[in-house]
């Protein structure tokens, strides 16, 4: 049986160490509150925003018109659909968090004594997107954290929150520092449940290679899981959400080119028409179904067009892919003798993710489940990226280090059924002589949600409830047949079970919503109810059951 360890105890417990779990532990440490991030890599290089980011949402007063004007802004270019009364709370604390970063090293200004804002905006519209070099972002945040007195936990994956009472207690995770894996107990007054996208649900851009994913492919989405089995309600899981960019190349980020979508003579495709040499096109923002479009007219492919940028904006651009962390792009390409002052790039839209899809907030950040916290990509009705979670990080250490004075002890869970449960199952998957690879059960959940639940096809019914059901059949036969031979695997293997779980829960989101919208597209039901234009779709376990309902957030 795999040991579980002596409980450690901390005020708040922080699950993920990207972007929002290194801004909510600086939050809550200013407070005095006794913070541990538990992370499965290594917070200097982890996350979303581990190689870097070229832009940051940030409303500065004087420079923008009014915080209304920057929402709509917002809402019209890739932050459609976010809770209005959150994204206000953003937009007015996302200046703060641009001079914090600056005192600790993160360059915000890296085209002089001017913030300089660009990309993701409409023609004629206040920029919304602040350029910035942060190459080193998760460097200076983990600095400042252990400045702070943060204990971080590298090389541990927490796997299951554990409430009482209807409030979190605790967690499980196991640590992975080592061949021999081991368990973790946390037990916490509170959790701020930050553990990023949701990768790997649906086939990647090259199939061959399991993690060529737009997302950080850590990001398996196990804090909605965790959160999901514990009560907390989830949201948006049946709107799918998808990158554009290079096909078949690892990144998306459309904010960093400058050019035109063409086809394969050169003629602007989409709907803003050729650019003027300087300015992005927003079709990628906005209308994904040109690339649709050209694969059933024939038109296709689509290319990004780079060629008549001056050379200026070519060095700038250039520039730019080196502060978002993407210089890979630039060597690939070089390699290939790809040269973007003469080629072109085809571009395509990937595979849905479940960015934008998971945890419901509020604009403490507070879930439904008392005690427990969500920021970031996690959560399902805000979004804005790195700067998103910067915000929202800051605001849910903000509210749990005050939540946590109220709470006067510990819950003992050294010997819960939850904790019986994981060791026996673990031990299971590490013990078993001969099996099945986890990376088996990855491709096959891909492979269910990639022809039940796409979105190249229409959805229907049928569709969607057979994917339910080959799911759950794919689950008792993986519990059963999944061997792992150290922490290594029983780490990827338990992120698998997530993925599934995950896929679940969007197949049974995407039946309850009966109506077309979106990419949400069904046969069975092809027209939009406008009496759900401002409500969202929920879906939350009460007394062990799935329960899912339109509600106005």
């Amino acid at each position: 049986m795999i040991k579980v360890n002596p409980p450690k105890q901390c005020d708040i417990l922080i699950v993920g160490g990207g972007t929002a779990g290194l801004m909510a532990a600086i939050a809550a440490a200013e407070r005095g509150a006794g913070v541990i991030v538990a992370e499965k890599a290594d917070t200097r290089r982890s996350g979303g925003g581990a190689t870097g980011n070229d832009h940051f949402g940030c409303y500065i007063p004087g420079y923008h018109e009014s915080v209304e004007a920057y929402m709509h802004e917002l809402e019209l270019g890739m932050c459609k659909g976010a809770d209005p009364k959150v994204q206000r709370v953003f937009v007015e604390r996302s200046f703060e968090i641009v001079k914090d970063w600056e005192k600790w090293g993160i360059n915000m200004r890296p085209f002089g004594d001017e913030y300089v804002f660009e990309g993701h905006s409409l023609p004629g519209h206040p920029r919304c997107f602040l350029k910035m070099d942060g190459r080193d972002q998760k460097k200076c945040l983990t600095n400042e954290a252990r400045r702070l007195g943060v204990v971080i936990d590298n090389r541990t994956s927490v796997t299951r929150y554990i409430s009482r009472e209807g409030r979190v207690v605790g967690a499980i995770a196991i640590d992975i520092s080592r061949p021999e894996p081991e368990i973790t107990l946390y037990e916490a007054k509170s959790i701020i449940s930050v553990t990023g996208t949701g990768a790997r649900v649906y086939p990647s851009v090259a199939p061959s290679c399991l993690f060529n994913v737009a997302n950080c492919p850590a990001g398996t989405g196990t804090g909605r899981v965790a959160s999901y089995e514990i009560g907390a309600a989830m949201v948006n899981f049946d709107k799918p959400r998808a990158h554009i960019g290079p096909r078949y190349f690892v990144r998306g980020g459309k904010g960093t080119w400058i050019g035109a979508c063409c086809d394969a003579d050169g003629n602007a495709v989409g709907i803003a028409g050729r650019p003027e040499p300087g300015d992005q096109d927003i079709t990628t923002d906005i209308c994904h179904e040109v690339f649709d479009l050209s694969k059933k007219n024939g038109t296709g492919p689509v290319f990004m067009d780079c060629t008549e940028n001056p050379t200026d904006t070519m060095e700038h651009m250039k520039e730019c892919f080196y502060s978002e962390g993407i210089s890979s792009l630039l060597d690939a390409m070089e390699q290939q003798d790809i040269h973007l002052e003469e080629d072109m790039i085809e571009w395509g839209r990937y595979l849905p993710h479940i960015q934008y899809s998971g945890t419901c907030i509020n604009e403490k950040c507070e879930t439904s489940t008392p005690g427990l916290y969500s920021a970031g990509d996690e959560c399902g009705n805000f979004f804005c990226g790195v700067s998103g979670a910067a915000v929202t990080g800051r605001i849910a250490g903000e509210n749990a280090s005050e939540y946590v004075k109220g709470v006067d002890s510990f819950a003992d869970i050294a010997g819960a059924p939850e904790v019986l449960e994981a060791q026996s199952f673990y031990s299971s998957l590490m013990e078993r002589e001969e099996g099945s690879h986890w990376e088996e059960l990855n491709h096959a959940v891909q492979n269910i949600m990639r022809d039940y639940a796409s979105i190249e096809t229409p959805r229907s019914e049928t569709l969607l409830f057979s994917g339910v059901c080959y799911l759950e059949e794919l689950n008792q036969i993986a519990r059963r047949r999944i061997k792992c031979a150290n922490s290594h695997e029983l780490m990827r293997a338990l992120e698998a079970f997530d993925i599934l779980a995950l896929g679940r829960l969007i197949l049974l989101s995407a039946l309850a919503r009966r109506e077309s919208r979106g990419l949400h597209k069904r046969v069975d039901y092809p027209y939009t109810n406008p009496l759900w234009n401002s409500l969202s779709m929920t879906i939350q376990k009460i007394d062990g059951r799935d329960h899912t309902e339109m509600q106005k957030l």
